[in-house]
């Protein structure tokens, strides 16, 4: 699998229709079958791609470790912590309510790229995958600002944000 990491800007009617159904094989196919398809091809704007620079953005914006809801709230909801909307081990969908994507949002706007970097070399390289460094950062800087840009325009379309990546 790719591991590759997107963030959706939902409305709330969509929302209730991934919850509406009755298991996670029903809502994996909901995502891939329509949202995805939809929103990519007729919603870019609500579309934040983080390829697979999402594992590192969450370690940078929680506690350093990949876990559900390590750190402190609202950073460490931007990617991970949520409403897991999936629980098989192939698959993440983390949900954000827009109370959440406010927070979120607010926090990320001031989050400064010097803070960014702190949080990034702070992770202790035991825990991560591939050696700190400042072309990861770089990468992971790069990706981050689609993620910050869909969370401030959610924010301000009181939409959810679903965080989904495949495994």
């Amino acid at each position: 699998m790719s591991c590759l990491g997107v963030h959706f800007a939902l409305s709330e009617k969509e929302v209730l229709q991934l919850r509406s159904l009755p298991d996670d094989a029903a809502r994996l196919e909901l995502l891939q079958e329509e949202i995805e398809e939809s929103y990519f091809k007729n919603h870019p704007e609500s579309v934040a791609e983080s390829d697979k620079a999402w594992d590192a953005m969450h370690r940078t914006l929680a506690d350093g470790l990949l876990t559900w809801n390590g750190g402190k709230y609202p950073l460490n909801h931007a990617v991970l912590a949520g409403e897991l909307l999936y629980t098989e081990r192939d698959y993440i969908m983390s949900l954000k309510t827009p109370e959440q994507v406010r927070d979120i949002a607010s926090a990320l706007q001031e989050l400064t790229q010097d803070e960014f970097k702190r949080r990034y070399f702070a992770i202790n390289p035991k825990n991560y995958d591939s050696p700190l460094s400042e072309e990861d950062l770089g990468y992971t800087w790069q990706w981050f600002q689609n993620v910050k840009e869909l969370y401030s325009r959610a924010a301000k379309e009181n939409r959810y944000v679903l965080f989904t990546a495949d495994q």
